[in-house]
């Protein structure tokens, strides 16, 4: 019992020093030294019973955090447009549950103090209110100008701000009605009233596509221009190939090195070439980008690129991580020129098996700038006599096989179907069509993924301190869902009370494969996945069934991928190395980044397509039952490849109700089912750029 309680007096200590962090039951041992078999089974123990206790709580994927013994708690709070809202709290699996009467005078994204309500049923989630704004998540804000007599105001165009933004009339300037406007948030004094603030800057007409682009990217918090004195220092970098430079770097521009990328990209971040040793043998070279080279710590530039994190890839537009004169410029790895790169240098045999890697600072010149089509002719033999004919044949042939081993040991094959948009010189949609994916982009994403996982392994091990890209298991009600949900198909997922193996998820989605409903199946076990992040601590990634990954392969468009080229130089040289916890907050600010990108991406997506459909509303099509809900049918158009919905409330033909048990909607009278996978003709009743929303009703 007395070493019960000295267990639990270390393990509480360690949690409360590491209030943000969470530990799998293998860290804590190891961490307090519990080496012996019987200690750790009585670590195991006492875990579970100080979960019991409220001293610490268990999260998802096995791990535990420090829960703060307090019925007022801080976390940050999202809202629905409906005007309701859940808390975060670090330490809670749960969120809690805010009413809009309950929300005082917090805005999403604020963090803030709760106080708990008392529990109600089991199941069901605590509720909270809030009792203080504690830091507003956002000062500013994107929307509709409207000018009303004596006063205005601004409509944010982001409907989880559920209250119209007062303007003082000196600060409207020359604003017009109908415009689009970026809006201060200074003042929110009390529930009855409206936020105050000011016209920051006038974006332009709300009716334009490219402003209501740029207005999507400033509504979600992206900065869309540098400040001067970043774009100061950028102008001022040269590009360095001095002799002492040069000299002091691998030499890599006897080598027949290349890139291939999107027809249309001005920033080259890798480049390969291959090189035989004879026996089989072959030397590959993954060349990448040095952006540490030019972008160091402490500058603006690395300043705007940290609080950036990632480049954001919008439909018509690319707003960049980096000055486009690094980019573009200096950092891309530009056809006929020299630059310095970061290289991993791997030995393969024929059965494209790791003999040897290293990495090394270098100088390239790429020879050749290729778009996946000019590969993918190359590949099918239309490229006769082209230079790479050879280069290009042996990698493909080694990527096939890496691809093969790595289905073979777990690695999750989703084959989501994505879009690309087509726009003309007025940034209005013109077309939309699949987006393939040849032999030609599998062949750089092998070779990719290959440099993250050796790099991870390579340095991330204890106790050096790295930036990891992990992936863990899914949750298992998710998973327990989608089970259900397949079923309804009659297809089988394989789990143990939630615990599923990538075996498994692989095993279904080819089962699935070329069906009808194979398209909402994968859609389905895409959302049943957890959301990948980074991470100081390594827990490995599931999806590509990896012990230790990272992200390296991108510096010139992504944050993460600079600090591990830093840590490993730091290495490389034997330099002092950052302490883990330093990097910690920063991690987390690139994997919350990340988020916020990738949802702006998505609504650019969705914009584009609702503007699309604008030029098709009465016109009749064929598609596919996506998805069902209590409040009707969701449907994506096999021709337009756009989704839109039938509201029950226009299903005036029976009345429907919803079968959670087979995910359907069955007229109670005629027993007529709608269920995803089932193909329907539908009309196209009406489109909404506000709500970004496509209305169909059935033929």
């Amino acid at each position: 019992m007395d070493r019960n309680r000295v267990i639990r007096r270390e393990i509480l200590s360690l949690f409360k020093n590491n209030a943000k962090r969470a530990f799998r039951p293998k860290e804590v041992a190891k961490k307090l030294g519990y080496s012996d078999n019987q200690d750790y089974k009585t670590c195991r123990a006492v875990l579970e019973e100080m979960v019991d206790r409220g001293q610490i709580a268990r999260i998802k994927g096995n791990q535990f955090a420090y829960r703060p013994s307090s019925s007022r708690l801080e976390g940050k709070l999202s809202v629905h447009q409906a005007g309701y809202g859940f808390v975060r709290v670090e330490g809670y699996e749960d969120d809690f549950f805010v009413r809009s009467r309950r929300m005082n005078t917090a805005l999403d994204g604020d963090t803030v103090r709760i106080g708990l309500a008392a529990r109600q049923e089991r199941g069901q989630r605590q509720q909270a209110e809030v009792l203080e704004v504690l830091k507003r998540g956002r000062t500013s804000a994107v929307g509709t100008f409207q000018h009303s007599g004596s006063f205005a105001v601004v409509i944010p165009d982001d409907r989880r701000l559920t209250h119209d933004i007062y303007v003082d009339l000196d600060s409207v300037g020359e604003a017009v009605d109908g415009d689009k406007v970026q809006v201060s948030i200074d003042a929110f004094e009390h529930r009855g009233a409206a936020p105050r603030g000011r016209i920051l800057k006038i974006i332009g007409a709300a009716d334009d596509p490219a402003i209501q682009t740029i207005a999507l990217a400033l509504s979600a918090g992206i900065e869309v221009d540098f400040e001067e004195d970043v774009l100061l220092e950028a102008r001022s970098e040269v590009l360095d190939l001095s002799d002492h430079e040069v000299s002091r770097r691998a030499d890599f521009r006897n080598r027949s090195v290349f890139t291939i990328d999107p027809v249309d990209a001005r920033d080259f971040d890798d480049a390969l070439h291959i090189h035989s040793l004879g026996n089989g043998q072959v030397e590959v070279g993954i060349h990448i980008a040095d952006v540490s080279h030019y972008v160091r710590p402490g500058t603006a530039i690395d300043r705007a690129a940290a609080a950036r994190a990632t480049s954001v890839y919008l439909v018509d537009r690319v707003i960049p991580m980096l000055p486009e004169e690094l980019s573009n410029e200096l950092c891309s790895l530009k056809p006929n020129e020299d630059r310095l790169a970061f290289s991993c240098i791997v030995n393969l045999d024929s059965n494209a098996k790791v003999l040897k890697f290293y990495m090394t600072e270098s100088v390239i010149r790429s020879a050749h700038r290729l778009s996946y089509e000019d590969a993918q002719e190359i590949m099918l033999g239309e490229g006769a006599g082209h230079p790479l004919e050879k280069n290009i044949a042996l990698l493909n042939d080694l990527a096939k096989k890496m691809r093969k081993s790595r289905f073979e040991n777990g690695s999750i094959d989703f084959g989501v179907r994505e879009v690309r948009i087509e726009l003309d010189e007025s940034s209005r949609p013109i077309r939309i069509v699949p987006r393939e994916r040849r032999d030609s982009h599998r062949l750089v994403e092998e070779f990719m993924l290959l440099a993250n996982r050796l790099v991870a392994k390579e340095y991330g091990l204890e106790p050096h301190t790295f930036v990891f890209r992990v992936h863990d298991p899914p949750d298992k009600d998710r998973i327990t869902q989608l089970a259900n949900y397949v079923g309804a198909f009659g297809h089988e997922l394989r789990h143990d009370s939630g615990q599923v193996s990538p075996k498994a998820l692989n095993d279904l989605l080819k089962s699935v494969a070329n069906k009808p409903e194979s398209a909402v199946i994968e859609q389905a076990a895409l959302r049943s996945m957890s959301r990948a992040r980074y991470d100081t601590n390594n827990r490995g990634h599931y999806g590509l069934a990896a012990d230790y990954y990272t992200h390296y392969t991108s510096p010139i468009r992504r944050y993460p991928d600079l600090m591990v080229h830093r840590l490993i130089k730091a290495r490389l040289a034997g330099k002092t190395e950052p302490k883990r916890e330093q990097l910690d907050d920063l991690v987390q600010h690139c994997s919350e980044r990340e988020v916020v990108a990738t949802e702006a991406e998505r609504e650019s997506v969705r914009l584009k397509k609702v503007e699309y459909v604008l030029n098709h509303v009465g016109e009749e099509y064929g598609g596919v039952i996506s998805g069902v809900s209590k409040f009707g049918v969701y449907i994506e158009l096999e021709d337009l490849l756009v989704e839109g919905m039938v509201h029950v409330r226009d299903m005036d033909d029976d009345y429907y109700e919803y079968d959670e048990a087979s995910f359907s909607l069955v007229g109670s009278r005629t027993g007529r089912r709608y269920r995803p996978g089932i193909k329907v003709r539908v009309l196209i009743a009406g489109a909404s750029l506000e709500n970004r929303e496509i209305d169909f009703s059935f033929v």
